[in-house]
């Protein structure tokens, strides 16, 4: 089955790293991967102790897309291609239950994952495995790709009056 979390609420991650640990929990394999987010949070943090779960983060740090010069884009670039092949060869060779890929979505959108590369990846993976995408606006194709489409609704979040990302809450 294939999910989706997205909107532009909190918690689509939330959402991610809660169905993974239930995974993980109930003796199946999860390979959890983030892209488009710098350094380890909370959640990452805590999974890495998990025996089920396999935990693998982009080895580069960017920050924000829209700070990123056409140089650190075109870098961001080529390091996803590789990291997408990588987790394909992970998955196929891992037997894995479940794949988690964080912010994906927002790294199409941004340019720097070629969904159409993407889509092909996810057409290898084993039917049975459920796959997670989370990150804004996914396309209609994906859209349509998903069993689950789960949308995060924002209605009031403390950054609108300008509080900063607290550790252990947003991050």
């Amino acid at each position: 089955m294939h999910h989706i979390y997205t909107g532009d609420g909190k918690g689509k991650t939330t959402a991610a790293v809660g169905l993974a640990v239930r995974c993980a929990g109930s003796g199946r394999r999860v390979l959890f991967t983030q892209f488009l987010k710098p350094a380890k949070s909370g959640e990452i943090e805590a999974m890495e102790d998990m025996e089920n779960m396999q935990i693998w983060l982009c080895p580069a740090e960017f920050g924000f897309t829209w700070q990123m010069t056409d140089e650190e884009k075109e870098e961001a670039k080529d390091i996803y291609e590789r990291y997408i092949w990588d987790i394909t060869r992970m998955v196929l060779q891992g037997n894995f239950s479940m794949l988690v890929m964080d912010e994906v979505i927002g790294a199409c959108n941004a340019g720097l994952v070629n969904e159409d590369e993407l889509r092909e990846m996810l057409e290898q993976f084993p039917d049975d495995m459920e796959v997670v995408l989370t990150g804004r606006n996914p396309s209609e194709q994906l859209c349509e790709w998903a069993d689950y489409l789960t949308e995060m609704k924002k209605i009031k979040h403390p950054f609108d009056q300008g509080v900063k990302a607290r550790k252990g809450i947003e991050y």
